[in-house]
């Protein structure tokens, strides 16, 4: 990012109960800069130019003299659709269409608050300041209008990107960009529309980058043409963490076209003119390894050790006629995302500048200056933040980062780093094992006294923090204190169950962990809803009648009831076909699965699933339906097929041809996605869609099978 001008103006709006503060930045065109000012104080209170050059920036947005409109933002598209959000945001406060505003990724720099893609938090955090800045930006343009034609400022609308006088005067954004830069008093409101009045906002439309998607046009960080840039592979251990001890390069070094060979901390890297070259020159090296520190370790003793730490059954409450009992295991799964970790870098002197698609930048920039001795000069990193093919918490960590930049160092010239398949599979971070105890405590009468929920998780890594400074050295400093913060804020039972109480017991496992779609709940929330249908089980009581009776949520009952309706629950099925329903709130929504399942073949297969999702205002419904799609088919994968087993610190998976992933034929024909809006609040979408799906596909396979999923994913042979 282009360092921005001092800001010269500033206009407070409100925004959905909450401050922001817009300020223009001293500029030819127009350049309206927004963050949440939840901490900052009035406008008025305040001298013109009082805001130092480093202002905090949550984003910003330019109407340049030739009337292009972009939006500049801290958080990196993976496939989730941000971007079209962003435009339509942009587009319905500034009377435009959304195809004419272009978005970009910000670089890395410390002035942007947050800079990290997960937690669900992009439009929930972004849309206010967004609406904020872009409707600034209109009112700002109208009043350089008024004040032009000396017009009453009440009297002009905008539409298709001009300023319109009731006497049919226009005038385009671009010619009043600069006039529009240099208003002083707002002669019209700057808040928002009221979502009433949106024509593009809530509506489903194509995404923007749909075409460029589907013909190969989009450009991922190896597609990225940086002169002298050359393929690097690298060659790594055969377990987790393993070391180099010595290696032989004259062999791989006499293959044609090989450039270059240099020892990392994580391997040996190989430059060639092509990456078919530095594959082959890869496999002709040999090395002598030194075990990695998880060598001692099998799928079997993991388990043991997590089993252990679940401790002796606490007491119960008072009057418990009986206890109800119910044990899980998950496994460790891989995030796979589609594009594999990849960097373009160049390191010259003491500076390093880097192409990656990062769902935390400025941790990257972290990350890659301590490894070139630059810990206290992050700045000499410059790192841009390209398009990326998913990342579900994978990309939090810039190991390929890392080590493009030290290659480049090494070999003396730009690379071009890919990792294989094999080596995300077999190298990356994955979400933890874990072994779950639930007790339900029951009164003579039926009634539920008691919960408890003891979660054996290995010690999630949170270097990153949550995108700012402070949490990411808590995170490094005092992982297992970050990890029972974020499980104590992040999980909750939303059931009247009495006494509920959910313990989290952090398990030291050397196997590296990062958060997974959903983090803690895709374990402790899956287990939660697949215990409740034990429960109605043992009490005689329909599952989602249960349900209806003991949620707290009214949002969660809305959806519940939602999904029974479209999906026809409890309606005849034939034998061996069944139902099951989960629900789930988080982020700021609310979701309900009913999944339709038939276990009369050599394996389960789902036959239809009903989605309902109360995310307050769906900025693009057509988003939000493909993010709870896709995140079924996660959920249904790795609930039946896909997980990761560990053979003496080695990971024992390298594709998808063993970490089986539901392939199309196995996919469900049908998966209905229905919107419950309860109010305009930016509800979360990204990592919603997993946990109840993975419960409801598990309660549906109980109940047409007579037998409760313990152990996942239910089709492992084991080891």
């Amino acid at each position: 990012m282009a360092d921005m001008p001092k800001p010269d103006t500033a206009v407070e709006v409100v925004v959905d109960r909450r401050r922001f503060l817009t300020w223009v930045v001293a500029s030819p065109a127009l350049v309206v800069a927004a963050r949440l000012g939840l901490d900052i104080p009035r406008a008025d209170a305040a001298e013109p130019s009082a805001a130092p050059d480093g202002t905090a920036l949550s984003l910003y947005i330019a109407i340049q003299a030739n009337g292009h409109v972009t939006a500049t933002l801290p958080r990196t598209e993976t496939g989730q659709g941000i971007t079209t959000g962003v435009a339509m945001l942009v587009a319905e406060e500034l009377d435009i269409e959304p195809g004419s505003v272009e978005v970009r990724t910000a670089d890395a720099d410390p002035r942007w608050v947050i800079q990290l893609t997960g937690l669900s938090s992009t439009m929930r955090f972004l849309a206010g300041p967004l609406r904020a800045a872009a409707a600034t930006a209109r009112a700002r343009l109208v009043t350089a209008a008024a004040n032009r034609w000396w017009l009453p400022a009440h009297t002009l609308t905008t539409a298709n990107g001009e300023v319109v006088a009731p006497d049919g005067r226009r005038a385009g954004y671009g010619e009043l960009a600069e006039d529009a830069a240099r208003v002083l008093l707002l002669l019209v409101s700057a808040q928002p529309k009221a979502p009433s009045e949106y024509t593009v906002v809530g509506r489903p439309r194509v995404r923007l980058d749909a075409r460029d998607i589907v013909t190969g046009a989009a450009r991922f960080s190896l597609d990225l043409d940086i002169p002298g840039a050359v393929p690097v592979v690298v060659a790594r251990p055969p377990t987790l963490r393993g070391t180099v001890q010595s290696f032989d390069a004259s062999t791989a070094s006499s293959i044609p076209g090989v450039l270059g060979v240099a020892r990392l901390p994580t391997g040996v890297a190989v430059a060639a003119q092509t990456f078919a070259q530095a594959f082959a020159a890869r496999d002709a090296l040999r090395i002598s390894w030194a075990p990695g520190p998880a060598s001692h370790l099998s799928d079997a003793d993991i388990r043991t050790r997590l089993r252990d730490a679940i401790g002796a059954r606490p007491l119960p409450p008072l009057f418990t006629a009986r206890t109800l009992e119910g044990r899980f295991d998950f496994p460790y799964l891989a995030h796979a995302p589609m594009e594999t970790q990849s960097c373009v870098a160049t390191v010259v002197g003491d500076r390093a500048e880097l192409w990656l698609g990062a769902q935390d930048p400025k941790f990257a920039q972290r990350e890659v200056a301590a490894a070139l001795g630059w810990a206290l000069f992050p700045q000499r990193v410059t790192v841009h933040t390209t398009r990326a093919g998913g990342g579900f918490g994978r990309r939090f960590f810039p190991e390929a980062a890392v080590e493009a930049a030290l290659a480049s160092r090494a070999l003396g010239r730009p690379v071009k780093l890919m990792w294989t398949r094999n080596d995300d599979m077999r190298h990356g971070r994955y979400r933890p094992a874990s072994h779950h105890r639930l007790l339900a405590y029951l009164g003579a009468n039926g009634s539920i006294l008691g919960w408890n929920h003891r979660a054996a998780i290995p010690t999630v890594e949170f270097p990153h923090g949550f995108g700012d400074a402070l949490t990411a050295l808590l995170g490094t400093a005092l992982p297992e204190v970050t990890n029972r913060v974020f499980f104590e804020l992040s999980q909750h039972v939303p059931y009247r169950f009495g006494l509920v109480t959910q313990e989290l017991r952090e398990v030291s496992l050397p196997i590296p962990t990062a958060s997974f779609r959903s983090v803690f709940t895709s374990q402790v929330g899956v287990a939660n809803e697949v215990f409740i249908d034990q429960l109605a089980r043992a009490l005689g009581r329909d599952p989602v009648e249960l349900r209806r009776s003991q949620l707290t949520s009214s949002r969660l009952k809305a959806v519940l009831e939602r999904v029974v309706r479209e999906g026809a629950w409890g309606r005849p099925l034939p034998s061996g076909v069944a139902q099951g329903v989960a629900v789930l709130e988080e982020w700021d929504s609310a979701i309900a699965h009913l999944v339709e399942v038939d276990v009369t073949g050599e394996v389960p297969r789902v036959l239809r699933v009903v989605i309902a999702a109360d995310v307050g205002l769906p900025i693009n419904p057509k988003s939000v339906e493909a993010q709870l799609q896709g995140a079924a088919i996660d959920a249904f994968s790795t609930t039946l097929s896909a997980g990761i087993h560990i053979d003496q610190g080695a990971v024992r998976e390298g594709s998808f041809a063993d970490y089986r992933w539901l392939r199309m034929k196995h996919s469900p024909a049908e998966i209905q996605v229905h919107l419950v809006r309860s109010d305009d609040r930016v509800g979360g979408v990204g990592e919603l869609g997993y946990p109840s799906a993975a419960a409801a596909l598990s309660n549906a396979i109980a109940r047409a099978s007579g037998t409760m999923p313990t152990r996942f994913p239910l089709l492992d042979a084991g080891a």
